[in-house]
Order: structure tokens, then C-alpha cells, then sequence
């Protein structure tokens, strides 16, 4: 369905003032980030990626799903696969992109999160995959890529 790059039109609710966030470009005068900003910015990405999930046919079973592990972003399904997906949103690429972002940790992390999930909802016997979803907004337009298969269960 594409290239896996979409562009959405800035308008103001997907591009509000509090996400004029300032990315240090040097380690000489880090800008703070307050926490409310980083979250409202994370459900922005979120909404988008979903938006472009549900564009491309899935289905959204969870958002948010906590375990004591942490949070996985977004449960959906495609076709038979359950498919848990990490989404990274950045506004500036000062850190490297988001899909970056998904180190060996925190592949091994959502691995347990989803075996907790599929345990609690009985689903072994389906198949599932790793999908990152990066979001990059801007104060113009904001680009949702999908890496599908981004990474196997550790």
C-alpha cells in the first residue's frame, strides 16, 4: 500500500504551539523538556501512527497496553497477525531517528510485554510480528514510516 511514508497537512490540532520543543543541538545548553510536552507529543504520534494503521486495514486491539514490564504503544491485528508495534515520535532528529531509538533492550522488553498479552488473551496459536512506527513532526506536516518486521522476539 505505498511507500510507507505518509505526509499529513499541518493543521492545529496535530501541530500545537507546545510541541515548538527545543532540541539541544550541542551538550553546551541542553533545553529541558517538561514531561507533560514529551507526552502530549507521544499521544500525537500515536493518534497519527493509528490513524495510518487503520488507513492501511488494521485492526487496533489495544493502546497502551501496561504489563510490569512497561507499555506497549499499540496492539493491532493484521489479517490473522497480531502485531505489536513501538512508535518513536521526534520532533528534531538531534538524537537520531526514532527507529533508533528501539535498542536490544527495549526489543527484548516489548518481546515480554507480548508474551504477556498473548498468554492473557489466549492467542498462541497465532502468529504475531514487531512493527516501529516513527513519527516526525514539525511545525509544518508531520511523516508517519512504518517499518513492519522490524525486529524478531529475542
Amino acid at each position: 500500500m505505498g511507500s510507507g511514508v505518509i505526509f499529513f497537512p499541518a493543521h492545529q490540532k496535530m501541530t500545537p504551539d507546545s510541541f515548538a520543543v527545543g532540541w539541544p543541538r550541542s551538550c553546551e545548553s541542553p533545553v529541558v523538556v517538561s514531561d507533560d510536552a514529551r507526552q502530549s507529543l507521544g499521544k500525537l504520534g500515536e493518534d497519527l501512527a493509528c490513524a495510518e494503521l487503520l488507513r492501511r486495514g488494521y485492526a487496533i486491539l489495544a493502546r497502551r497496553y501496561r504489563t510490569r514490564f512497561g507499555e506497549i504503544d499499540i496492539i493491532a491485528r493484521d489479517g490473522e497477525c497480531t502485531v505489536f508495534i513501538e512508535v518513536k515520535t521526534r520532533a528534531g532528529d538531534d538524537y537520531g531517528g526514532g527507529a533508533a531509538a528501539v535498542t536490544g533492550w527495549k526489543q527484548r522488553r516489548i518481546t515480554q510485554m507480548a508474551v504477556d498479552y498473548l498468554s492473557r488473551h489466549k492467542l498462541h496459536d497465532r502468529p504475531c510480528r514487531f512493527d516501529v512506527i516513527v513519527v516526525d513532526v514539525d511545525g509544518e506536516s508531520s511523516r508517519v514510516e512504518v517499518y513492519a518486521h522490524a525486529f524478531d522476539a529475542a
